[in-house]
């Protein structure tokens, strides 16, 4: 059968030591998320510059979690096999490559080649980085661990848009690229300088004993019906988040008369109150015994404040604060969604379960531009809010379905 070399996190490790590795994570998690945004915070220049419309670029964006969703569940099969540590500076080194190619691109051609690349640098974060956690920190640290990576998650979100909107109105969007190009070489600097941190133990094959039991498939973890309610919660709620960050802006300046750079600044609020509600969770995730609970009752505040934006009944500051809120409400149940995905988990499979899992997040991106692009094209910008609020509470029954098949009796 499959087995792994018993993981540091079993014994109690110093609260350095796991301080350590969990702040190196969370600064490649909100790298890779920085990398999200590379393209659609620039939604409006490429309209103006290459004519293109929301369908054209919302499938930019398909491309770019097609190939992320693909590669992240091959990933896990890589990480678990050869370690977490190769994949996480190949990730990276492709992000520096696409946004260099990013600040030349003269054609939509050129802006798909930048998707590709980018969502195959994005494609091994969430093996890579669970996988270390789960082996490097110290079991009952566990639960902030997760708090502060889906934190930094969200600060990559939050600092990208002022980034982009602050260096471009300054140096330009092409120059823009190039020092996010310049940031992901500093981020891999840092990493690589605190290596022996990031390291992983893999799984191995031993021989099955004679007249013992037959040895488990690679892909046997995919019988189990609760790996599929995971990934079915990340493809719905991760459809609502895909459109906050793709074309919130837009439908702020359609609905309210919004300026870019208000409209911009208020992802970053909602990006920031989500980390705010992050932390918090971490703290409800380390002593709630009832994971999918939380995160059910999360994403159902979360899709009522997002449907208010919709109606469209708040006015421009009101909509403008309460998306933002929305983004602390789904935040408090980041750390207990984790903490459920890690129940769901067979030992000796947590890079491909959580590479097959995350990649319900990467298709969620990838179908969400296509259906709410066309919303866009036709001028439904209430409708899009709406319909992005009615997936998230469809998320409620897939994560309280995963709670009944991971409860003990």
């Amino acid at each position: 059968m499959t087995t792994a070399t018993m993981p540091a996190a079993a014994v109690a490790a110093p609260f350095k030591q796991d301080a350590t590795v969990i702040g190196l994570i969370g600064l490649a998690h909100g790298s890779s998320h920085f990398g999200h945004l590379i393209l659609p915070l620039l939604f409006p220049v490429f309209m103006q510059e290459f004519g293109l419309n929301y369908s054209q670029l919302g499938l930019l964006m398909t491309a770019f979690f097609v190939v992320s969703g693909v590669g992240q569940a091959c990933a896990g099969f890589v990480v678990d096999r050869f370690g977490a540590r190769p994949l996480l500076f190949m990730a990276l080194s492709l992000f520096v490559v696409a946004c260099v190619l990013a600040s030349f691109a003269s054609s939509y051609a050129g802006l798909m080649l930048v998707a590709v690349l980018a969502g195959l640098g994005n494609a091994t974060f969430h093996p890579v980085d669970f996988t270390i956690l789960n082996q490097r920190v110290s079991a009952p640290r566990l639960g902030y661990a997760f708090s502060a990576h889906g934190l930094s998650g969200n600060l990559g979100w939050a600092l990208a848009p002022v980034f982009f909107a602050s260096l471009g109105a300054v140096i330009g969007w092409r120059q823009t690229y190039l020092a996010a190009a310049l940031l992901f070489v500093v981020v891999i600097g840092v990493l690589a300088s605190q290596r022996q941190h990031l390291h992983t133990t893999v799984a191995r094959k031993v021989a099955p004993v004679a007249g013992g039991p037959k040895a488990e498939h690679d892909m046997a973890f995919m019988k189990l019906p609760v790996v599929w309610w995971c990934f079915g919660f990340f493809l719905l709620s991760t459809m609502t988040l895909a459109v906050v960050q793709s074309y919130a802006v837009s439908i702020l300046k359609a609905m309210h008369g919004v300026s870019f750079e208000a409209a911009t600044y208020t992802i970053s609020s909602y990006m920031l109150f989500g980390a705010v509600g992050m932390f918090i969770g971490g703290f409800v995730a380390a002593k709630s015994k009832h994971s999918d609970r939380v995160v059910a009752m999360a994403m159902a505040a979360g899709a009522v404040l997002l449907a208010l934006c919709g109606t469209g009944w708040l006015g421009a500051t009101g909509t403008m604060v309460v998306l933002a809120i929305t983004g602390f409400a789904v935040g408090i149940g980041g750390p207990s969604r984790d903490m459920m995905i890690k129940k769901a988990t067979p030992k000796g499979a947590t890079g491909r379960v959580y590479g097959l899992v995350y990649s319900g997040l990467d298709t969620g991106f990838a179908i969400s531009p296509l259906v709410f692009g066309a919303f866009m094209d036709r001028g439904w910008y209430g409708a899009t809010l709406l319909g992005a609020a009615l997936v998230l509470l469809l998320s409620v029954g897939a994560a309280l379905g995963v709670g009944r098949r991971t409860s003990v009796p």
